[in-house]
């Protein structure tokens, strides 16, 4: 057993009996940071220790979801739970075969969770598993950036030197690809979360994605003719659905439902050609019947909310975001975002969202560094302060706000109002990206270059830094000031 291992079973040895024996858990999964936990009994969970276990950054027990999540950081937390599934007798989330049969207890006990608890729990496994194509997709749109704008001098990178037109092309045709087949990549990851087989996924994403179907874009610009199909009489207009990220999830859902039925319901000798079969003819005709035409609607009021919020409450609008999304964090609702970002994207071509994620972030940051000038002299507070500042560098908040600005308070209010300053900051410059998925250092490359965009990215997050720190220690002052 390697360091890691041995991190992972002390995790394991110490959890279940803190949350009152493995009796106690409903299932386990994990979203971009932490261990998730869901609980059926709040009363019998004791986290007093749990923070100071190996590789944990911070604990929080969420009494609204009934959840206890571990902070642990990118990565390793998908080692971790899978560790922690494999050998706490916790399950995990619910599978094809225990949905088609019938459904495990732990996934039975689910279902009587809160109902928008439970939405936020299967976006949160949705986009953890495509949080990396979505970052390798955003990540290679920066570089494209780099190679293609006039940042470096007069003339673009690829004019000055034509050898490296071809590189640039390749990355682009990669990171386009992505994001082109986006609703398709979300429709696979929705299945699986479902307890659908993730293949009838991608064969749904096929059908929305077919390319014998006019683009959306071209038909609302009366470049194409939709293709109209007459059902009994009712002549139904269909195109393609690109960019449709909320179709995407209800299609997933849907397929998941249906093929798990059918495989309960239908004989074994026919199930396994009829099941497959019956599940994408079915969700097919609801795609373009029902689910399509509400699914676009749904996607264009929250674009046009979101669009309207942001002209009308102008650098307000701006300043209020930015201030509490931090606070949105802990209370898990920041999950919906990705869905609303990736609508954005595919609606505007921009996000402006995502660099006002990114100085809420660094306010917090500023809060960890005032904490550590107040502590600097105790070892235990220097090495927490530095690991959660790190963090925050790389878009991770969690160790911070769990470990540090919420217990503390003062780090987090102050994070706040340096976060809404630069948020003001990012409406004055016209800051966007052109994806979504990242910020902090790494965002740069997602930061759309007009304006001086880059420049402006390392402004507003620096502003954010230094006035989070700033207000931090004059909050601190005032709230606990004999203990800081």
């Amino acid at each position: 057993m390697n360091k890691e291992e041995k991190s992972f079973a002390e995790i394991t040895k110490a959890v279940v009996p803190a949350i009152g024996g493995k009796e106690n858990a409903v299932e386990a999964f994990h979203c971009a940071t932490r261990l998730r936990i869901n609980l059926k009994d709040l009363s019998k969970v004791k986290t007093e220790d749990l923070a100071d276990l190996p590789l944990v950054k911070g604990v929080n027990l969420n009494t609204a979801s009934k959840q206890l999540q571990l902070i642990i950081g990118p990565g390793l937390v998908d080692r971790a739970t899978e560790y922690f599934i494999d050998h706490s007798g916790i399950p995990g989330q619910a599978s094809a075969a225990t949905e088609a049969s019938g459904r495990s207890e732990g996934a039975k006990e689910a279902q009587k969770r809160n109902l928008f608890q439970g939405f936020l729990d299967d976006l949160t496994g949705v986009f953890t598993e495509v949080l990396p194509a979505i970052l390798a997709g955003g990540i290679l749109i920066g570089l494209n950036n780099l190679l293609t704008q006039r940042i470096f001098g007069p003339e673009s990178l690829t004019k000055m030197f034509p050898g490296i037109s071809g590189i640039s092309q390749i990355i682009s045709i990669g990171a386009g690809g992505i994001f082109a087949m986006l609703p398709l990549i979300i429709a696979y990851s929705a299945t699986k979360r479902y307890g659908g087989r993730p293949v009838l996924g991608l064969a749904i994403g096929t059908v929305m994605m077919s390319q014998s179907l006019p683009s959306m874009s071209d038909v609302a610009t009366k470049a194409a003719k939709p293709l109209i199909a007459n059902v009994f009489g009712w002549h139904v207009s269909m195109n393609s659905f690109g960019g449709q990220i909320i179709v995407a999830l209800i299609m997933g859902w849907l397929v998941a439902k249906l093929d798990n039925y059918l495989q309960k319901h239908l004989p074994g000798v026919i199930q396994f050609v009829l099941a497959p079969m019956l599940t994408i003819l079915i969700s097919s005709f609801a795609l373009f019947l029902v689910v399509g035409p509400i699914g676009v609607t749904l996607s264009n009021w929250i674009t046009t909310g979101l669009l309207w919020v942001a002209n009308t409450l102008g650098i307000f609008g701006y300043a209020a975001f930015s201030g509490v999304q931090q606070l949105i964090v802990i209370t898990g609702l920041h999950n919906m975002f990705g869905a609303v970002e990736t609508q954005l994207i595919a609606t505007t071509k921009y996000d402006f969202l995502n660099p006002l994620m990114s100085v809420a972030l660094m306010g917090q940051g500023g809060g960890v560094i005032a904490y550590f000038i107040l502590n600097r002299k105790n070892k235990k507070a220097k090495e927490i302060s530095i690991s959660a500042f790190f963090s925050i560098l790389f878009g991770i908040s969690e160790p911070a706000i769990f470990g540090i600005n919420l217990v503390k308070k003062y780090p987090l209010i102050g994070g706040c109002i340096g976060g809404a300053i630069a948020g003001a900051y990012v409406y004055l410059t016209k800051l966007t990206a052109v994806a979504f998925g990242t910020t902090g250092l790494t965002g740069i490359a997602i930061a759309a270059p007009q304006n001086n965009g880059y420049i402006n990215y390392f402004i507003a997050n620096l502003i954010g830094l230094v006035f989070g720190c700033v207000f931090s220690l004059v909050m601190a002052k005032f709230i606990n000031p004999d203990k800081k």
